[in-house]
């Protein structure tokens, strides 16, 4: 490329040396003589400023080390378009590969693929140019209802200016393109339900709440952007936000959420239903505390149903909902709590760390004082459960053992079956509590201990064969 560019290069895409980037300026930078193109990089890190040179700004760059100049003959500007398209995605007229076996990690499984890395050569990223000063593009796109902008390097005020054209949009994806939300969208966006902003680290609470009244909105994707708090000021302690009126299924997967309180804020969404919030500093923690946290946050978020994509059963809300009562039963008695209704004045800072916690006194009863006791170092003993079991038939003596909380019901069926001399396959489980006079509670998953279903002293385990 030789010094007679025009201003026609700004804005095209090139390659210097495997990194790519975006003219931005092409023309004279004093004192040194000759032709320079200002571009802007893909990867900020690549740069050395803005685009600004000795006090005068040249371009503008969306990170302060994003661009450099450099000479026209350092520059690619590519090739033509049949062959970037046969380059892009694997079109040429060649013989194939064979196709070769590859391992990959899904979960903690390792599964064979075949063929994969060609699905990976088809993946692509292009940066796009929306062309500033033109009408907008009212019913371009009528039809539209999935448009995927993943690390395009679209920014927000283009997305809006263009979505006029996408009057029926239902799912949008922007991961990865440094948006900063910077206006709330007017009259554009309503119909969608899914929208994807994760890897976008520049994103903050503040600037959700411009999309807080995306009608239809069901779905809202915020994995990995840094985020760590939230508080929706319209909804005080124990009340629903007007804000994301229909969400349903949040995911803050890979995020910086370490308080509670972060927590707390989410049963103020009144649709609420889904959640995930995977590897965040609250959940990433040894596998005893991980199923802890678990049970805080079901008990924490009344209406979830799903929590990082596992469903959660009738029998693991109401024994998370009793472990996080008796949990912090002394902690409320300290800030005012009482089993008399007319004496229960727990303070404002036990209800703002705890806003569902009166709500499960209603549910189940204010917890009592034997439920409250000092926990003493660990002995097994201290962890055994006097139970009484019924046998089927009977005539028969009431048979009383002491279990540990720990044990898994599959292991209590062994147990039982040796001791009444009948097959596991046969013995159904169930239980019996005072606490609620008439309801019986089965045993269904023998994977879970019996700490899981909240059984005590003094509760009657039933079984029947």
């Amino acid at each position: 490329m030789n010094d007679t560019l025009t201003s026609d290069v700004t804005g095209r895409r090139v390659e210097v040396n495997g990194e790519h980037a975006t003219v931005r300026f092409s023309g004279i930078v004093p004192p040194v003589a000759g032709l320079w193109l200002g571009v802007e990089w893909d990867n900020p890190e690549r740069g050395k400023h803005d685009g600004s040179h000795e006090g005068t700004v040249y371009f503008k760059c969306r990170h302060p080390t994003g661009g450099s100049f450099i000479r026209p003959n350092k520059v690619n500007f590519g090739v033509d378009f049949l062959t970037a398209i046969k380059n892009r995605y694997v079109l040429e007229d060649e013989p194939e590969e064979e196709e070769k076996e590859q391992t990959v990690i899904i979960g903690n499984k390792p599964v064979e693929t075949i063929g994969f890395d060609s699905v990976v050569k088809q993946q692509s990223e292009n940066k796009l140019r929306f062309p500033s000063g033109l009408p907008s593009p009212t019913g371009t796109f009528s039809m539209l209802k999935v448009l995927v902008l993943n690390r395009t390097g679209v920014t927000w005020a283009e997305v809006l200016r263009c979505a006029s054209g996408w009057p029926v949009l239902e799912k949008l994806y922007l991961e990865s393109n440094n948006i900063i939300i910077s206006e709330r969208p007017a009259d554009v966006l309503q119909t969608v339900k899914l929208l994807d902003l994760s890897s976008n680290q520049l994103i903050d609470e503040n600037q959700l709440f411009l999309i807080a009244y995306l009608p239809r909105l069901e779905q809202l994707i915020l994995s990995d952007i840094g985020i760590s708090s939230l508080h929706f000021p319209d909804a005080g302690i124990g009340c629903k936000t007007a804000m994301f009126p229909s969400l349903q299924y949040l995911v803050l997967n890979d995020n910086q959420i370490s308080q509670w309180s972060f927590i707390n804020e989410l049963d103020k969404l009144q649709s609420l239903h889904a959640l995930s919030c995977a590897r965040n500093p609250l959940t990433e923690e040894g596998s005893k505390d991980a199923q802890t946290t678990r049970q805080f946050i079901i008990a924490k978020i009344g209406q979830l149903r799903t929590l990082n994509k596992c469903v959660i059963q009738p029998e693991e809300r109401r024994g998370a909902e009793l472990d996080y009562r008796k949990a912090f039963g002394n902690e409320w008695k300290k800030a005012g709590g009482h089993q008399d209704p007319d004496k229960d004045r727990p303070n404002e800072e036990f209800l703002a760390a705890h806003p569902r916690y009166q709500s499960l006194c209603l549910k189940y009863g204010a917890p009592e004082d034997g439920e409250l006791k000092t926990p003493q170092p660990f002995l097994l003993r201290n962890e055994l459960l006097t139970l009484i079991k019924y046998p089927n038939q009977l005539g028969q003596r009431v048979i009383e053992k002491q279990l540990p909380e720990s044990m898994t019901v599959q292991k209590v069926k062994g147990f039982l079956s040796r001791l009444l001399k009948v097959s596991v396959s046969e013995l159904l489980l169930s239980y019996e509590s005072p606490k609620m006079p008439g309801r019986e509670i089965e045993l269904e998953n023998d994977q879970q201990s019996l700490q899981f279903y909240s059984i005590e002293n003094g509760d009657c385990l039933l079984v029947r064969w």
